[in-house]
């Protein structure tokens, strides 16, 4: 049960024994994890990381007053990416230990500017990040979501303005969608937050370090900082296209009276004053100041150079996927994600292809069906992945080819049937576990190699469902010994 010795271990034993754990995950480097993690190809910029995180990881960036060197580097990378977004002298911003809590604080932010709204209310496209809904449900505040153009995948400024009412405290729009790469049409949606008289937060956690560069090599990226009017916050995460280690974000405001609100004060306890910029109280030093060394290292020409490797890889895996038979891009996407649907009728399973593409080795992620977009395999496409698109594509190619002779996976009707009558209010332990006994799992903790069936079989169950059924999976991992 205890993972702690009786007696100390050497440091070279300690530290086989974590390389053996980690051999068991994805790899994070040489671009065959296409999801969860980004790489730039660079040599020396881990170990760079690795030194910086070490010598300010026992620093408290709670309190900036006892480590000024902190405050420092975190205001230079506010400052980096305040000008990379088209911010004025007056924008300010708040390291965040991701984009998750960048997001929580925007929405809590205008949540609490706005005391004399009882019932307050955000609005969002139906592609938006689920960090908020999470927002909606930690803060008790009414999440209404707008569906996107069926085609496009992109938010409607029209529907979104019919959404807008004397309860919205934020309306949001995303630079690119996590689910597929496209910009919503900001300047659009901004004019609608200025008409309500409410504020406008940008998540362009994955873009934000990214779309610039774009532009700036010509692409025909649409606008999103704040130079467009009624911005009021923007997200950027650091741990994505800066290429820094995780977890650090950038929660930019436009001016610090807009930021004033999201901060935490508590004086009414025999202790020291607590002041909290962020979710987090303490604060380790180690990921700001890996963050700061790195964007100090790779610089702005350097990240230039990693934007053209990106978009080269990006539009040479694009233009090969529509060239496999059954396959297509949804949407038209202006970043560096790609979703990957099937065609119509395409006698496979994109589940299968996953699998098949793990076997020889990479991960590619799937994504379930919700509105218009159908089921597809998410693709986040980095600078390392430029110089193995043609052996990605043709493992992708192999994929579908075994996919398609191992034909479309079905779920047992008397198993969909047991799935459609479960309730997941009242969902049972023992319901549970019969549910994975008859698909194949007699204990949650031992992942199957293949999770098609799984994933077939999570498709056909309502999205309260399937959320209620991989919490209690997530439970089953999580125990002590497992």
């Amino acid at each position: 049960m205890s993972a702690l010795p009786a007696e100390g271990q050497a440091v070279t034993e300690v530290l086989a024994e974590l390389r053996g754990l980690r051999s068991a995950d994805l790899p994070t480097h040489g671009g065959r994890t296409l999801a969860y993690v980004y790489d730039s190809g660079l040599d020396g910029v881990d170990a760079l990381a690795a030194a910086a995180h070490a010598l300010a990881a026992s620093a408290n960036a709670l309190d900036p007053t006892a480590f000024p060197g902190l405050l420092r580097m975190e205001n230079d990378l506010v400052g980096a990416a305040a000008n990379l977004l088209g911010g004025t002298p007056a924008t300010v911003g708040t390291v965040t230990s991701g984009g998750t809590e960048s997001c929580l604080l925007a929405v809590l932010a205008a949540r609490e500017s706005r005391p004399d709204i009882t019932d307050p209310s955000i609005v969002l496209p139906s592609t938006a990040h689920a960090a908020f809904h999470k927002a909606g449900h930690y803060f008790g505040v009414r999440v209404v979501t707008v569906p996107v153009d069926p085609r496009t995948f992109r938010a409607v400024p029209g529907d979104m303005a019919a959404a807008v009412d004397h309860s919205t405290v934020l309306v949001v729009a995303s630079a690119p969608s996590y689910a597929h790469g496209v910009v919503d049409p900001v300047a659009e949606i901004a004019r609608v937050a200025v008409t309500a008289g409410t504020r406008m937060h940008v998540d362009a956690c994955i873009g934000g370090w990214v779309l610039p560069y774009l532009r700036r090599l010509g692409a025909a990226v649409p606008d999103f900082g704040f130079g467009v009017e009624g911005v009021t916050s923007i997200s950027v995460d650091l741990h994505k296209y800066a290429y820094c280690p995780k977890g650090v974000s950038v929660l930019l405001h436009a001016n610090a009276e807009l930021r004033r609100s999201q901060y935490f004060a508590a004086a009414g306890w025999p202790g020291y004053t607590m002041l909290n910029t962020t979710m987090q109280s303490t604060r380790s030093g180690g990921p700001p100041a890996a963050a700061w060394a790195v964007l100090r290292h790779i610089g702005d020409e350097g990240y230039l150079g990693l934007a053209e490797r990106t978009r080269s890889a990006v539009a040479a895996i694009r233009a090969g996927i529509e060239r496999i038979d059954g396959l297509r891009v949804l949407g038209d996407p202006d970043a560096t994600l790609l979703a990957v649907a099937a065609a119509e009728a395409p006698g496979f399973d994109l589940f299968t292809v996953a699998d098949r593409m793990s076997v020889r080795g990479w991960y590619v992620q799937p994504q379930f069906a919700h509105e218009h977009s159908p089921v597809n395999l998410h693709l986040t496409i980095t600078a390392a992945n430029h110089g193995s698109e043609d052996a990605f594509l043709a493992d992708l190619a192999g994929s579908v080819a075994e996919a398609r002779a191992a034909g479309p996976v079905e779920v047992a009707p008397e198993l969909a049937g047991a799935v459609a009558a479960l309730d997941p209010e009242t969902l049972t332990p023992e319901q549970f576990s019969g549910l994975l006994a008859g698909a194949g799992l007699g204990d949650a903790a031992a992942l199957p190699s293949e999770m098609a069936g799984i994933n077939a079989l999570l498709a056909v169950a309502p999205a309260a469902l399937r959320e209620r059924l991989l919490l209690e999976f997530l439970g089953a991992l999580y125990r002590p010994g497992g």
